[in-house]
């Protein structure tokens, strides 16, 4: 049972995902109603998701995410909006949030957004993932990053051949399953190599290394790892 906070400002878009989280078996463990309240509740009741609203009176869902990951960086968080404006994707994601998921979005898709930021998987709308990327391909000084891309490219070459495999479908998009399949390694031996790779580049999680990925020539335009 994943032990979930969910943070919005309008009490009927929480009650409505608080219903939704209890009746697939998940326990909320708190609700709050800005960010203040979220960073308060966060740091007494260590959940380990937390559905964040990006656009909150008192303190926005940016700063709350800097704030309490700061404090508990084991913590996921998941940006939960009606906005996908690509300055605020950054912002979210250079605050160390593992995914942001319109609110429109189908029930089944946060259900399993949830599910994979518990286990430490970024996940985004597939049209705004599309956008960053492409944004942070082109960018000198994408926000996303946690390193200058002159300075990651030089600690490419300290990762093993198999740890490029692996960040190279982590740029891909694939869940650590996934690349498990597709490399013939368990789950486990996967997480190993993320850990190893995102250490070694100084990133801060797995959406910044999709987006080294694709800054390194590691996976094409099409999201397919290079040759």
């Amino acid at each position: 049972m994943i032990r979930v906070l969910v943070v919005d400002d309008q009490a009927i878009v929480r009650a409505g995902v608080t219903l939704l989280l209890r009746t697939a078996g998940e326990d909320v463990v708190g609700e709050a109603a800005d960010g203040h309240d979220a960073v308060r509740l966060a740091e007494r009741l260590h959940p380990d998701v937390i559905l964040m609203d990006l656009r909150m009176p008192r303190m926005d869902g940016i700063e709350a995410t800097r704030r309490i990951l700061a404090a508990l960086p084991g913590t996921h968080v998941l940006m939960l909006t009606t906005f996908d404006d690509d300055t605020e994707v950054y912002g979210a994601l250079s605050a160390g949030a593992v995914g942001y998921l319109l609110k429109d979005g189908p029930a089944e898709s946060m259900l399993d957004a949830v599910r994979r930021a518990a286990r430490g998987e970024p996940l985004l709308a597939p049209a705004v993932l599309a956008r960053v990327l492409a944004r942070a391909v082109q960018s000198h000084h994408d926000t996303v990053s946690a390193a200058p891309a002159e300075d990651t490219s030089g600690r490419l070459a300290a990762l093993t051949r198999r740890e490029r495999e692996v960040l190279a479908l982590v740029g891909a998009g694939q869940s650590n399953a996934e690349i498990g399949e597709t490399l013939h390694l368990g789950v486990t031996t996967v997480k190993s190599h993320v850990a190893a790779a995102t250490q070694k580049l100084g990133l801060r999680n797995r959406v910044q290394a999709a987006v080294v990925a694709h800054r390194l020539g590691l996976v094409d335009d099409d999201f397919r790892p290079s040759p």
